[in-house]
């Protein structure tokens, strides 16, 4: 079968779509259904509903990274890995587990703010009396203030000076860009200094372990392989998992 017929065919197709799309692009660019921009209720105007069914359905693709950064799960998911080597258990719990426990976790801790966020953000604009440029500044107002309670005013400054600004009037004027690295900074050195003083007694239990097994001259013998046991004992007797969770949930609510 000759392939002219086909080349011929494929350029007239090209040729329609292209007369098609000029005709189409001869238009105002606000006539288009996706780049249509609506007249708001008070005067300015507002994206088409297309538009900003695009633009939510790109957020939901940052929201794992916004579950990282701005919200307590990263203080929770350190302190938990911290923990299970300072057990010396290895993947017990598996990271499935940890994940899981630092989500619903997460999830407990941040309800206050996501149901502020619902009550001034998301719900008037699914109502239809704030647009979604409004709706998106509630929310960010609410993140900032739970942020701000959790950021150390030394990693706040720093931000700050490296991203050139003076001081901020108030603590809704500080953007985004420098309130989110102070925050996370912050959660790494807290989530580590929780870390450090729940690894002191199991460190106890290694070096007295291993010292009574020198003495003992078991040389070969593992010294984590015989303290294991005793730290998982000790671990369960305080309720270690209740513990700790209840002094991270509250770390949060007293700060």
């Amino acid at each position: 079968m000759s392939k002219k017929p086909f080349i011929a065919a494929l350029g007239l197709g090209v040729a329609l779509t292209t007369l098609v799309s000029a005709a189409a692009l001869a238009q105002s660019p606000m006539d288009l259904p996706l780049l249509k921009l609506q007249s708001a209720p008070g005067g300015g105007q507002t994206l088409s509903l297309t538009l900003q069914t695009l633009v939510l359905m790109t957020m939901l693709t940052l929201l794992p990274s916004l579950l990282l950064v701005m919200t307590s799960f990263t203080r929770i998911i350190i302190t938990l890995s911290i923990l299970r080597q300072a057990l010396g258990t290895q993947q017990t719990p598996p990271n499935q587990v940890l994940v899981g426990l630092a989500l619903f976790m997460t999830l407990f801790i941040m309800a206050p703010t996501f149901k502020t966020i619902n009550e001034t953000a998301y719900t008037p604009y699914t109502q239809g009396t704030i647009t979604i440029e409004d709706a998106a500044a509630k929310g960010a107002t609410a993140m900032k203030a739970f942020m701000l309670r959790h950021t150390r005013e030394a990693d706040l400054l720093l931000m700050t000076d490296l991203n050139g600004d003076g001081r901020y009037e108030s603590p809704e004027a500080v953007p985004l860009q420098v309130i989110v690295p102070a925050f996370v900074i912050s959660e790494l050195r807290t989530a580590f200094t929780i870390g450090f003083l729940l690894f002191l007694p199991f460190l106890v239990i290694d070096i007295v372990v291993s010292s009574i097994l020198m003495s003992l001259g078991m040389m070969m013998l593992s010294p984590t392989l015989v303290s294991l046991p005793f730290k998982l004992l000790l671990f369960v007797i305080v309720d270690g998992w209740s513990a700790t969770v209840s002094s991270m949930v509250e770390s949060f609510v007293r700060g």
